[in-house]
């Protein structure tokens, strides 16, 4: 197991340094530059600018310097939040982030699993039918409309909860951003739950249970419930992964302080390192995720780790 594990990491290092690669190239690329404003700069107090923070220097040369930084666990300077670093504005903003994406998780585990495993119960009834037709508009209709449309319904005309973050206090401000953020989730955890359970009660050993009398309750409990799980388990980590990048629509939608309001705000205000530092984030996040996922399914299936 402590192989695989080593293997696993060791391959997650290259992965992130291509995302890295990538991220700072596509920054780059993009017109204009993070001091370009309305009014013109002279030329000296712009070199002297540039030369501060390095921006004269070639793109290889700025890679390598940026590399070495993160190497280091330093994500450099802010070009616009300039009274902090990077890494202060991201930290600032982790715990909304984490605290909407851990709801909206466990929102979207449990209703979507409890959906999942009555209609695979109820195959082919009404009660089915009406649950993977609900999944489908859930899978089909982005976040981006699905927010909107939840603050139309619930703030502006019925008037029950705010319609941003800032316009209330406690419980109240975090249901629309949660429910929103946990909405295609809850759909994708249905559907996967429904197929693999009606698969699993398909199996050998479950008619076999059945001919010796157990009743349903006592089949899915004690012999279908673990296998049904084992592909949740793999769309986990992509899960998770989803509703934290998710979050960037719904946090600017809902207007709360979170890492995904900084990436747009960064990304429109060209602030390089903000950008490619919550780039970072989001990516190591992807891959922590992953690597878990794949290590607690080589635990459940020692196939994986032979393999």
């Amino acid at each position: 197991m402590l192989r695989y594990a080593f293997l696993r990491i060791l391959g997650a290092i290259p992965t992130l340094l291509l995302v890295i690669a990538i991220a700072f190239l596509m920054v780059h690329a993009a017109p204009g530059g993070p001091f370009d404003s309305e009014r013109q700069l002279p030329p000296d107090i712009e070199e002297n600018i540039e030369r501060a923070y390095h921006l004269d220097e070639s793109i290889p040369r700025q890679f390598i310097r940026y590399i070495n930084g993160v190497v280091r666990g330093d994500l450099g300077p802010s070009y616009r939040y300039r009274e902090f670093s990077v890494s202060e504005v991201i930290g600032s903003a982790i715990p909304v982030t984490m605290t909407i994406g851990l709801l909206a998780f466990l929102l979207a585990l449990t209703v979507g699993i409890s959906a999942g495993l009555v209609a695979g119960l109820r195959k082919n009834t009404v009660l089915d039918r009406m649950i993977t037709a609900v999944a489908m508009i859930g899978i089909s209709v982005p976040v981006f409309v699905f927010a909107p449309l939840m603050i139309l319904v619930f703030a502006v005309t019925l008037k029950w909860l705010p319609a941003s973050f800032a316009g209330g206090s406690g419980v109240d401000r975090l249901l629309l951003p949660v429910v929103a953020l946990a909405l295609p989730q809850i759909a994708y955890i249905a559907r996967l739950t429904r197929a693999s359970l009606i698969d699993v009660m398909n199996s050998d050993y479950v008619r076999t249970a059945r001919a010796q009398g157990l009743g349903t309750a006592s089949i899915v409990r004690y012999h279908a419930l673990k296998p049904t799980m084992l592909p949740l388990v793999s769309y986990l980590g992509p899960a998770f992964a989803a509703v934290l990048t998710g979050s960037v629509v719904v946090e600017h939608v809902f207007g709360i302080p979170g890492v995904g309001r900084f990436l747009v705000t960064s990304a429109m205000n060209r602030d390089y390192t903000l950008v490619l530092g919550i780039t970072i984030f989001y990516a190591a996040m992807v891959i922590v995720l992953n690597l878990v996922v794949d290590l607690f399914y080589a635990f459940l299936d020692p196939r994986i780790r032979s393999r």
